[in-house]
């Protein structure tokens, strides 16, 4: 398979890796001060570029009928601006706040959670938080939003709040230390007892290979999907 990196940083580099020892060609790489290759050889394409960069880079492969694979967070506000973008030209785009096959399935483990601990919502103070490395540019993470929509979606929460805690908004609590991959937690907590569900990544090297695995399903494909398609959860 022929990849376009649109994005080349540490996460780029490391999926760059993975590439090859699956046997893919990187025939382009797209970065801020760096262009190689030909956009046009490219099978699939995989951004991790910075959020001001994501639409564009997005936009420029769905024109040439190139399906995307996107992990970067930071821009969701032109999130509907893309799909349209991309049912336009007939491509193919697959957005997720994380790649992790893991963190995928804790996705489904933290909506079953919500719901059976919806019941009990006036008993147990529900709060996620996060913890990545000093680097990272956004906060909360896009994982951490898609952990607080999985309970939305379960609940009568009415939305999430970052570092603050409002009645009926889930807070997100944000740390960002040293070089940690990234930790995402859910508590419930009661004046009695407290459940949690984590899930810790050790090395980035899960993020990268999940958008190998994904890059690897979207190629050839038209529409709008998630990584539930590609495990086969949804």
């Amino acid at each position: 398979m022929k990849i376009a990196l649109l994005g080349y940083g540490r996460m780029g580099k490391t999926i760059a890796s993975y590439a090859q020892q699956r046997n893919h060609q990187i025939v382009y790489i797209l970065d801020k001060e760096r262009e190689e290759g030909s956009l046009l050889d490219a099978e699939v394409a995989i951004n991790f570029s910075v959020p001001e960069a994501a639409v564009s880079n997005i936009k420029t492969a769905l024109a040439q009928k190139i399906p995307v694979v996107s992990g970067t967070t930071g821009w969701l506000e032109n999130y509907e601006e893309v799909v349209a973008f991309c049912k336009t030209y007939q491509s193919g785009f697959l957005y997720a706040s994380n790649f992790s096959i893991g963190v995928n399935l804790f996705f489904k483990i933290n909506q079953f959670v919500a719901k059976l601990m919806y019941p009990h919502k006036n008993d147990y103070q529900t709060e996620i938080q996060e913890i990545h490395h000093i680097h990272k540019l956004d906060a909360p993470s896009g994982t951490a939003i898609s952990i607080a929509e999985g309970i939305l979606a379960e609940t009568d929460f009415t939305g999430w709040k970052l570092n603050e805690t409002i009645q009926e908004k889930i807070p997100i609590q944000a740390i960002r230390e040293g070089e940690v991959p990234g930790t995402h937690t859910v508590h419930y907590r009661s004046e009695i007892d407290e459940i949690s569900i984590k899930h810790e990544a050790f090395k980035r090297d899960g993020f990268a290979l999940g958008a190998i695995i994904a890059a690897e399903w979207l190629a050839g494909k038209e529409g709008i999907f998630s990584m539930e398609d590609v495990l086969k959860i949804s």
